[in-house]
């Protein structure tokens, strides 16, 4: 049933309690109260300030499920807090995207072991979603391969976490790398014949995000590559590394390995890291749930 006025609460709730930065905004100037201003969440969701203001005051007419799908995305609310926003406004929750994960290739599987000492690595699918990690790569970077849904899916990391992009590009290099995403997955799009999973996780980052959605309108197409990486440690300091990517022989999956580049004191620091490991004898890969 509606209940415009706790709809209008949460909202303001939810817009309260977001960071400019969470939200991936710059944070200029001081600002006299916490979390976005309206204008801003508005924008974020394609939709007009005095629309979004009168849904905050219990106003105007019911939403439609486009536009709280936006609203969800501009708030970057949980799937749970997503499905308490279309209650409130008297519609049906559309279900989870949660696509069951592929097996991991075996022969990238093999591999991803074969390097865990050395070289931080990861296994995807062609949409970009981890199947599996060293653990070099979970220290450096965050276990993903166990993660629900999109949780587990770069592309959309790289679009909605300001803060987790910017550990692995400087701003003025950004663009390229997003774009690069962008590229392979449109190409990737039509290689899958539009299916369910490619069209969901489009039309998911077209409303979270309006960069890519900008990115995706220039329809421009590339095989996935990758740039050198600074990654800056607070463990053991800067690691500069060579990124290569080996795609599946069997599968259309990929594997990105980081290697440290020639000349720089990166293999040193990285061999540092182990002292760091829990246990000497802990799991040398992550697989996803459902994917081993």
């Amino acid at each position: 049933m509606e209940n415009r006025d706790w709809l209008g609460e949460f909202l303001r709730r939810r817009r309260e309690a977001l960071s400019p930065v969470e939200a991936g905004l710059p944070s200029l100037r001081r600002r006299r109260t916490p979390g976005l201003r309206r204008e801003e969440v508005a924008a974020l969701a394609n939709v007009s300030a005095a629309y979004y203001e009168r849904l905050e005051q219990a106003r105007g007419p019911r939403p439609s499920m486009g536009v709280l799908s936006g609203i969800a995305a501009a708030l970057r609310l949980t799937e749970t807090e997503k499905a308490h926003l279309f209650r409130l406004a008297g519609h049906l929750a559309p279900p989870p995207w949660d696509p069951q994960p592929e097996p991991v290739d075996p022969g990238l599987a093999y591999l991803l072991t074969a390097v865990s000492g050395t070289t931080p690595a990861f296994v995807t699918d062609d949409l970009g979603t981890v199947l599996a990690q060293n653990w070099l790569n979970v220290t450096l970077f965050g276990q993903f391969a166990d993660r629900p849904g999109l949780e587990a899916n770069l592309v959309w990391h790289w679009f909605t976490s300001p803060s987790w992009r910017h550990r692995l590009d400087p701003p003025e290099q950004q663009e390229q790398t997003g774009m690069a995403y962008v590229s392979d997955l449109r190409a990737v799009t039509t290689q899958r014949g539009q299916d369910r999973a490619a069209g969901e996780l489009v039309e998911r980052l077209c409303t979270a995000s309006g960069e890519f959605r900008a990115m995706w309108g220039r329809h421009t197409v590339a095989m996935p590559h990758c740039s050198t990486k600074v990654v800056h440690d607070e463990r053991v300091g800067r690691l500069d590394l060579d990124c290569e990517i080996v795609a599946g022989t069997t599968t259309r999956q990929r594997m990105l390995t980081l290697q440290p580049v020639a000349g720089t004191p990166t293999a040193r620091r990285i061999a540092a890291l182990h002292t760091y490991r829990p246990s000497p004898h802990g799991q040398d890969v992550v697989v996803s749930a459902g994917s081993g």
